[in-house]
């Protein structure tokens, strides 16, 4: 009897283990990046690349930084911290404000008083 409850107990962890495997397959293939040819001009639909640190080329921070501050009442020196924090660290967290936890250097780079110098 324990042998046959063993055998029922490791198919339910394998059956387990292969949901949570495709699962985050299929987590990871939304997150993809869309093809260049799909995106067209739309600058509202930013791609996913950018996200991790170091994975934006230079000539991508200033559509990045601009969708950052695009909520910001001081918009001209919260593009230039973000552009100057985006070349360093080539990253810009997503969304206008937060989420600075996916981007460490932006998120680490302090002012001499302390303080946050990325937006």
């Amino acid at each position: 009897m324990a042998t046959k409850l063993r055998s029922v107990m490791l198919s339910l962890v394998s059956s387990m283990l292969l949901l949570l495997v495709q699962n985050h397959a299929e987590i990871l293939m939304d997150t993809t990046e869309a093809p260049a040819a799909q995106l067209g001009n739309n600058t509202n639909h930013l791609p996913t690349r950018g996200i991790t640190e170091g994975s934006l080329q230079p000539q991508e921070c200033g559509p990045r930084c601009t969708q950052r501050c695009s909520r910001m009442q001081y918009k001209k020196p919260c593009m230039f911290f973000c552009k100057k924090c985006c070349a360093k660290c080539l990253c810009v967290p997503p969304g206008t404000y937060g989420n600075k936890q996916v981007c460490p250097c932006y998120d680490n780079w302090k002012t001499k008083r302390g303080g946050p110098k990325c937006p």
